[in-house]
């Protein structure tokens, strides 16, 4: 008699099952969102300003990439010119009214990406069996309110996640690009042309563009992924094209300017750059010979992670191959923030559905601030612990997802099912 049997999720559900769901994401989301709007104006939602402050620019005329926010931050627009035009309504709202609307926007968003993530597992009763025959061991009304009761709670787990905690914090982008690429992967019969929202990620915010890769990968030997490829790639070069015609001279300053200074997206030697060329800038070793590791490990890891993202789709893991790539996303840019780590979402959802308890362990693990630790740790200026135990804590969450390549790369071939 086997356990952890899913709930059959048709089952006709009543209202109030969801309205108590919503009601435990309002409640635990309210602290949360309360800490952050609490912060002095000046220190609240900075990443948001920066995306508004792009749009006004563009409503003023002045040049996107010259234009920083106000003092203290001082930051400048870092994003493809299309992201700016597709700001300006952002700029046509006032300050207070455009940080409810963003932050209410990134928890639906959430509850869409956890929805579509764990569609798989919410049903699973664990430790449960299930009856003779494949009947629910739980009472009806206990069956259709099961699933929108762990709906809201891994939601809320999701939402404390510290990559989704500095979402709202910084008021960012990066979970509306990874429900954008989940969406065009896993539904099954999607009402827009498959590839179209990956497209329009990857104009927005470039890292996306992993998934065109991927597209790529497995269009090779199936033939159902080329249609999606070129959709994909089609999009995007229609967004980029696009300002070229609108405000050329801004398109002009991105492409061939401001994109090639790293610099302007803050010191890449950061704790919260997590990603591999994060990891080793901060051993302060010779430039060549960071570059030459930095390329190399790319070439390495690009390779591994593509390869298994390949074979998952290839086994119909689909769900594992975006988690895969997601993960590619945030290892081979030369910039990754600790809140670029959003798909942390859907390689917890891919681990759940066959080993519940391991995703468990990398959700505690990413809830914790763990990479702050090391900075501390450095700070002690212990000799031979501070620099080497510091640096190794510092890099946690950078090396938990090399890991977590490896994990979701080794997992047994198995289906998971597009929704």
């Amino acid at each position: 008699m086997s356990t952890g049997e899913p709930v059959t999720l048709s089952v006709r559900r009543p209202w109030w099952g969801w309205a108590l769901s919503l009601l435990i994401i309002v409640v635990a989301a309210w602290p949360l969102v309360a800490y952050w709007l609490g912060n002095p104006e000046d220190q609240r939602l900075v990443d948001l300003d920066v995306y508004r402050t792009g749009g006004w620019a563009l409503l003023q005329g002045l040049p996107v990439y010259d234009v920083i926010t106000p003092a203290p931050q001082l930051l400048p627009f870092t994003y493809p010119p299309v992201a700016a035009m597709l700001a300006v309504p952002l700029a046509l709202i006032s300050w207070e009214t455009v940080q409810w609307v963003w932050i209410v926007a990134i928890i639906l968003t959430l509850g869409v990406t956890v929805w579509y993530a764990f569609r798989d597992s919410l049903g699973r009763v664990p430790g449960i069996p299930v009856r003779s025959g494949g009947g629910s061991p739980l009472s009806p009304w206990m069956s259709a309110v099961f699933v929108p009761i762990m709906f809201g709670v891994v939601t809320v787990a999701c939402l404390y996640l510290m990559p989704i905690r500095d979402q709202i914090r910084f008021g960012q982008v990066d979970l509306f690009l990874v429900a954008l690429c989940l969406l065009d992967c896993v539904v099954r019969r999607p009402w827009w042309p498959r590839g179209m929202l990956i497209g329009i990620a990857t104009a927005v915010k470039l890292t996306p563009g992993v998934f065109l890769i991927y597209l790529a990968i497995t269009a090779w030997r199936d033939p159902t992924q080329r249609k999606p490829f070129f959709t994909a790639a089609g999009t995007t070069a229609i967004l980029t094209l696009l300002p070229f015609i609108v405000i050329p001279s801004d398109a002009t300053d991105f492409w061939f300017s401001a994109l090639l200074d790293s610099e302007r997206l803050g010191a890449n030697t950061a704790t919260t750059n997590q990603s591999i060329r994060g990891m080793l800038l901060r051993l302060y070793w010779p430039d060549t010979l960071t570059t030459i590791l930095w390329l190399a490990a790319v070439a390495l890891i690009g390779w591994y992670g593509f390869r298994a993202a390949y074979r998952a789709h290839r086994d119909g893991d689909t769900l594992t191959a975006v988690a895969l790539t997601g993960l590619m996303a945030v290892l081979l840019s030369p910039v990754a923030w600790i809140h670029h780590l959003a798909w942390i979402i859907v390689v917890i959802a891919a681990l759940a559905i066959r080993r519940p308890l391991l995703a468990a362990g990398v959700w505690a693990y990413y809830v914790l601030p763990i990479p702050w630790w090391g900075a501390y740790i450095k700070l002690w200026e212990i000799p031979v612990l501070s620099p080497t135990l510091g640096k190794i804590v510092q890099n946690a969450f950078g090396l938990g997802a090399i890991a977590l390549v490896w994990v979701l790369a080794e997992r047994k071939s198995g289906k998971s099912a597009e929704v």
